[in-house]
């Protein structure tokens, strides 16, 4: 098993609540994690046997074209994209970040991160370690 990454993908929505959002549109930032089995890949040197980056790139831009009111449903699309596309993916952790969300105060950025399959138990343990004891 190995995790394919894009991280620090940069690009414009027109996400968010209010009407402002949809109009301006906003910057936003993607780091994706894909899990996936690359010994056949790597063997016969084939990329057709692997997950191709290039592919998870532009999976999220057509999903980023298509405006939501929510960084959920945008997420969400992205990672149900990556599924319908690959079959050989056994997991997929997605964090979409807005820049500079509009709100009454000084904020950085507002994100949500989706995890699925391989990737939902991992994050399991990540919380076990948080606990005291």
């Amino acid at each position: 098993m190995a995790i394919i990454s894009l991280e620090g993908i940069k690009m414009f929505g027109r996400h968010g609540f209010y009407d402002e959002e949809k109009i301006l549109g906003n910057e936003f930032i993607i780091d994706l994690f894909v899990e996936t089995e690359i010994s056949d890949a790597a063997e016969e040197d084939d990329l057709f046997k692997s997950v191709n980056y290039e592919t998870l790139f532009y999976l999220c831009k057509a999903e980023m074209k298509e405006p939501a009111k929510l960084l959920e449903t945008v997420g969400n699309r992205i990672v149900d994209r990556i599924n319908e596309h690959f079959e050989n993916i056994e997991g997929v952790r997605l964090k979409l970040t807005k820049i500079n969300p509009p709100l009454e105060g000084e904020v950085e950025k507002a994100s949500v991160e989706i995890c699925t399959g391989s990737f939902e138990v991992s994050k399991l343990f990540n919380l076990l370690d948080l606990l005291p004891g």
